[in-house]
């Protein structure tokens, strides 16, 4: 019988990185405040979070990190000029941050890794399931992955991957899942979980995008798990354990996810991420697409 489980309300969003693979953009600008077309690429994951229910935001940041604590406040000095002015659009789009959740922040201090980051959640997570968001993967609105997770949750207990087929070359770029079939198409039960792993001792291609839906039974292990792979406190390792012992916190299942998703992680991706929301803008699609066009058109021709 399905057992139907406490609805979620809080997301918890790792912020802490330093972002060394933007420097120098990022020596002074929090890499989550990078724009992504007009939007710093951190209000799309609250946007998203906000978007599936989860009006209770927890950002873990590290210290040079107050400009996301500022986009999610209010501007009043900013607010007033543009009220001043008439322009009602550009009003409504500053206010837009502030009002899509009730925002609250933890340091992380020392980076230890996505494990501990989670763990300096779990005083104002308590004792709820909850999500987290990495703000690397942007997921497109049109694809409810997030919601989809967290039905599975509610009707299954326990925790929720997110999993997207890799080819086998790249899978050491992610964590890797194995896993069994269930009645439904779109979710697997996770029996094992690798940080990482080489190509030939993956379990699968099934690699672990930025989304999981967490039993708080998560905190007592990763207050119990030892630095893994790079000498980090691994989130990985933490749900290997609560897939090898459900006793622990329930079973572990994934969410196979097949739509949009968007990495602003690296610098090529990013840049590729920008092009790809960008030509999708109504406002800005028309005319960017046909000038990538000409521009696409004329590279190929001088070369």
């Amino acid at each position: 019988m399905i057992q139907s489980h406490p609805r979620i309300s809080k997301a918890v969003i790792p912020a802490a990185g330093l972002g060394t693979r933007f420097l120098p953009a990022t020596k002074a600008t929090p890499k989550e405040m990078l724009p992504v077309v007009d939007k710093p690429a951190i209000q799309y994951v609250v946007e998203e979070a906000a978007a599936a229910g989860l009006d209770d935001v927890l950002m873990v940041t590290g210290r040079n990190k107050r400009p996301l604590e500022d986009h999610f406040d209010r501007n009043y000095e900013l607010e007033s000029a543009l009220n001043r002015k008439g322009d009602a659009a550009r009003l409504a789009k500053v206010q837009e941050s502030s009002d899509l959740a009730t925002m609250h922040y933890v340091r992380q201090g020392d980076p230890k890794g996505l494990g501990h980051a989670v763990l300096c959640a779990a005083p104002h997570v308590g004792a709820e399931a909850f999500a987290v968001l990495l703000g690397d993967d942007l997921i497109d609105p049109r694809d409810c992955l997030l919601q989809r997770m967290i039905e599975v949750q509610e009707e299954q207990g326990g925790s929720v991957i997110a999993l997207m087929e890799v080819a086998p070359e790249q899978i050491n770029l992610y964590g890797s899942a194995a896993v069994e079939a269930t009645a439904d198409s779109d979710v697997v039960r996770v029996s094992g979980l690798v940080e990482k792993p080489e190509p030939a001792d993956a379990p699968s291609n099934y690699a672990i995008i930025g989304r999981y839906v967490l039993d708080p039974a998560v905190f007592d292990v990763l207050r119990k798990t030892e630095p893994g792979r790079g000498g980090e406190i691994q989130l990985t390792d933490a749900l290997q354990q609560l897939a090898a012992d459900e006793g622990i916190g329930g079973p572990v299942h994934g969410v196979v996810f097949k739509g949009r998703r968007y990495d602003t992680g690296d610098r090529g991706d990013y840049l590729r991420a920008i092009v790809r929301l960008a030509c999708e803008r109504e406002d800005l699609g028309p005319d960017f697409r046909a000038w990538l066009r000409r521009y696409v058109t004329e590279e190929m021709q001088e070369r």
